[in-house]
């Protein structure tokens, strides 16, 4: 029908509906209709409606102060009591609704808007993140708490601690120890975490604004938003030696010294270029990476078939790390 509606200018419309096999009555009906709104469907007022006298005295009814707080059915019940019928209590939320007074009365929890976190580090101990995992004790329902924090840039372990408890009063004790041992001066450092209860802490608040360090947070159930850490985490629970459960916290701490001493100095990261956290965090990756070049190079001298994509050249390190990379074009 849209076919033929639009050849119908400068050509019969007997032959394009006889064409199209359409009838000409439906052609023009259908033309005729065309660029018009559909009608609103005019609904029949029931004769078993109330009459406008009897919807006001319900309206007046539920807005009386016995009945101002109480829920219709609430109100429905209350009347059938008293021997008193006015209509059903479905009734009542129409004649609510068309009066504009429907909805929630009810204080309803707003939640802020939580903006995403955007960090950068172009060089170690520029922007670190700190979380929680629980480290299973030797009985069921028992647990130790290993606190660590991590430089994003170098992926180096700043500071670690195993305990019996989660709180602000020994996380403030472990930051202000890495802090020192890295010499990290006011308004240089970011700290990220996620929101949990020591995270969030006032106290700790506080005493990072003393040091000049500047705290930022995850937003709420967004694991991503704390992606370092979550990731070494797990680079520690998959080692094929990590037990399943832990005899003492003298133990976990054995256990967690020897692994961060290897994850610092031996673990070789993809996400920097294949180095140790050590050598990224205290400098000496490029001259590592310059050693490999050259043996490279020298590879390549004495077998330069065997490298068809030309001299090859060791993965360089990243010049940004971000969380949350912004993806939005500059005004």
């Amino acid at each position: 029908m849209a076919a033929a509606l639009q050849l119908s200018a400068g050509h019969p419309p007997g032959a394009l509906c006889q064409a199209l096999g359409i009838a000409r009555s439906s052609f023009y009906r259908h033309k005729e209709r065309a660029g018009k709104p559909p009608p609103e469907p005019v609904r029949p007022t029931p004769a078993r409606a109330l009459d406008a006298s009897e919807r006001e005295e319900v309206l007046e009814c539920l807005h009386s102060p016995r009945f101002v707080d109480q829920a219709p059915a609430a109100v429905h019940a209350q009347l059938l009591d008293e021997g008193r019928y006015l209509c059903s209590p479905r009734t009542m939320y129409r004649i609510l609704a068309a009066a504009g007074e429907n909805r929630e009365r009810r204080r309803q929890l707003s939640h802020p808007v939580y903006e995403k976190p955007e960090l950068l580090a172009t060089a170690p101990n520029r922007c670190w993140s700190w979380d929680i995992t629980k480290l299973k004790g030797p009985v069921k329902w028992t647990y130790y708490y290993l606190y660590v924090i991590l430089d994003i840039y170098s992926r180096y372990v700043v500071g670690w601690m195993a305990s019996t408890q989660e709180s602000a009063a020994l996380a403030k004790v472990l930051i202000a120890a890495s802090c020192a041992k890295q010499r990290v001066g006011p308004d240089q450092l970011i700290l990220h975490a996620d929101r949990g209860a020591p995270m969030k802490a006032k106290a700790l608040a506080l005493f990072l604004a003393d040091l000049g360090v500047t705290k930022s947070h995850s937003r709420p159930h967004v694991s991503n938003d704390n992606p370092y850490s979550e990731a070494q985490f797990k680079t520690l629970k998959y080692r094929p030696e990590f037990p399943s459960r832990f005899g003492s916290l003298q133990d976990a701490r054995a256990f967690c010294q020897g692994f961060f001493r290897w994850y610092n100095t031996a673990h070789r990261h993809s996400g920097i270029a294949w180095h140790t956290p050590e050598q990224v965090h205290h400098g000496t990756a490029e001259r590592m990476r310059a050693m490999r070049a050259a043996t490279l190079t020298d590879a390549w001298l004495r077998h330069p078939d065997r490298f068809p994509n030309g001299k090859p050249t060791p993965p360089a390190l990243p010049e940004a790390v971000w969380i949350n990379r912004p993806t939005r074009e500059d005004p």
